[in-house]
């Protein structure tokens, strides 16, 4: 997949992003420079993990993982949606 198509992101996974806790620079990111994988239906996940060190939710974390599943458009890279693991 091509990473430096221009990446698309829905108002929907904006929303969603906030309640994971992720930034738009973090996705960014994971599909610039994350390791990427084969998904279902021809997607793509891209994971990076990010030094947090930070409460999440009542817990301390020192890493945040940021997984967004992207689908590949002809002219575009399309977030379909975001998760973040916590460890």
């Amino acid at each position: 997949m091509d990473r430096e198509l221009p990446i698309e992101i829905s108002p929907h996974d904006c929303e969603q992003m906030v309640d994971r806790g992720v930034s738009e620079e973090e996705v960014m990111a994971a599909i610039r420079r994350g390791e990427a994988e084969s998904a279902q239906k021809g997607r793509f996940t891209y994971r990076k993990n990010f030094q947090f060190g930070k409460v999440w939710r009542g817990r301390r974390y020192a890493i945040k993982q940021v997984a967004p599943i992207v689908a590949r458009e002809s002219d575009r890279l399309v977030v379909v949606t975001v998760y973040a693991f916590y460890f």
